[in-house]
């Protein structure tokens, strides 16, 4: 039987945005009709972009605002590309993204 994970805050937390690259296909950018801004969108191959600050070390998501771990916000929310649709708030990644930053994590049963 699993036990549900509490309600995590992704509004007080933003780690995952501080954690992982974020690569998604160009065709998610504003220059080839997508929705990601194009100063956000740095192409690396012919059919990938990467999310800008996402390559850093540490990362850094250019579009995350405020301070990990308190309050944070993404500016271009609405306009965000799949891998940030498709990241779960206490999936394995959230809850290693969130120890890394020394965010409180709730254990898995």
């Amino acid at each position: 039987m699993t036990h549900p994970l509490p309600a995590l805050d992704c509004q007080t937390c933003g780690a995952c945005c501080a954690s992982f690259r974020v690569d998604f296909s160009i065709t998610e950018s504003e220059a080839e009709g997508g929705s990601v801004p194009r100063g956000l969108a740095e192409p690396l191959t012919a059919s990938t972009c990467r999310l800008r600050g996402t390559d850093h070390s540490p990362p850094r998501c250019a579009a995350l605002t405020g301070r990990i771990g308190e309050q944070v916000a993404c500016a271009i929310y609405r306009w965000r590309p799949s891998p940030c649709h498709e990241f779960e708030a206490g999936s394995d990644a959230c809850l290693r993204a969130r120890r890394r930053h020394g965010i409180d994590a709730p254990d898995r049963p």
